[in-house]
């Protein structure tokens, strides 16, 4: 891991010791100064390099130090994607990372110790942020983020994202994450979590009161108020959630949008595209496992827009940022499901850590 190292001239001596410590571990550290604890030296000048080399990527993570911490926090978290986080013991440096991703660790040489602050880093750089709940979390403060340097009310649309919780499907999500669950297996478990998060989904669907005959008398009893269902699967992998949806609503009709990802450009290529004739007159549920860039999803959305439908929801088993962002930005009406909310994508398009390609893993083509 690159680590770039920053302290004013109050944080010096612990900023040396706690390098050591860093390269000891194993990793690379840029130190950007400062250099001596003899000169006095205004630590935004030291956080806003650190801050610099973290958001060009050119470092992974940032360790700054000042006489409180309170100063170099403050001061690094003025840069957008900046998460500094200012702790002083093991358990706030874990917590920084495991809940909200911190990306710059922040101590004060006059608040602690040595022995406290080495702790602290070692806590802290073995930490790896925890998906779920704690993902959209995050995900809304990236969306406040950018809505602030758009100068925008604020209004991102995050509202519409929601990570479904379920006991059942979170547990099931674990095994179809295993890279050693059997092609038969992903297949059926993709068809249950659909069928879970459909389930979830569907609550609020309005009822409608009937009369029925039981083998003992007649009773009032509840039935869909005529609600028109339809499931419309991104091919291919979109298709590993049909079944699931179909078992708990056997009467939705289905409708197909095909396409696939330009490798290269990462861009998705149209090949195919038929929706039920009344597509207009029905609640739609979008499936694709993978909302990763979001172009795909994005693209069949607007396709079904097109061909007159109106009410779009979009289901995926594990979603980005980046594409409940393009999702967002294009459809900004659109609800969003999903069993689990990564981190991110990796250099090719892929979520992180996700599942790898859902196609490949549903019809064992790889």
């Amino acid at each position: 891991m690159r680590v770039v190292m920053a302290s004013d001239h109050a944080g010096f001596f612990l900023k040396e010791t706690i390098k050591e410590l860093v390269c000891r571990i194993g990793h690379e550290v840029n130190d950007v100064g400062t250099y001596s604890a003899d000169e006095s030296a205004d630590y935004p000048d030291f956080s806003r390099k650190a801050a610099d080399l973290i958001v060009s990527g050119e470092a992974d993570r940032g360790i700054l130090i000042c006489g409180t911490g309170i100063g170099m926090s403050i001061s690094a978290n003025k840069t957008p994607g900046i998460y500094a986080a200012l702790c002083f013991n093991e358990f706030m440096a874990r917590m920084s990372r495991l809940h909200n991703a911190s990306n710059v660790l922040v101590m004060g040489s006059r608040t602690m110790g040595m022995d406290v602050a080495a702790a602290v880093t070692e806590a802290w750089l073995a930490a790896e942020p925890e998906e779920g709940r704690h993902a959209a979390r995050r995900a809304k403060i990236v969306a406040l983020e950018e809505s602030l340097k758009r100068g925008d009310d604020g209004n991102s649309g995050y509202d519409r994202v929601k990570v479904l919780e379920h006991p059942l499907i979170q547990h099931k999500m674990s095994i179809v994450r295993d890279k050693n669950t059997s092609v038969k297996d992903f297949r059926d478990l993709v068809q249950e979590i659909a069928g879970l998060m459909v389930y979830e989904i569907s609550r609020n669907l309005q009822l409608e009161e009937i009369s029925v005959e039981t083998p003992i008398c007649k009773t009032k009893a509840f039935s869909l108020a005529g609600k028109k269902l339809a499931v419309v699967p991104v091919l291919r992998a979109g298709l590993g959630m049909v079944e699931g949806i179909l078992r708990l609503i056997p009467n939705a009709k289905v409708g197909h949008v095909g396409l696939y990802r330009n490798p290269e450009t990462l861009l998705p290529v149209e090949y195919y595209c038929k929706l039920p004739n009344d597509i207009s007159e029905r609640d739609i549920f979008v499936v694709d496992p993978m909302l990763a860039t979001g172009g795909s999803a994005s693209v069949c959305i607007s396709n079904i827009k097109r061909l007159g439908g109106v009410r779009v929801t979009l289901v995926s088993l594990i979603a980005a940022p980046e594409g409940i962002r393009k999702v967002l930005a294009d459809h900004p009406e659109v609800n969003i499901f999903t069993a689990a909310l990564d981190s991110g994508l990796n250099d090719h398009g892929y979520i992180v850590p996700g599942l790898g390609d859902a196609g490949d893993r549903l019809f064992g083509t790889k």
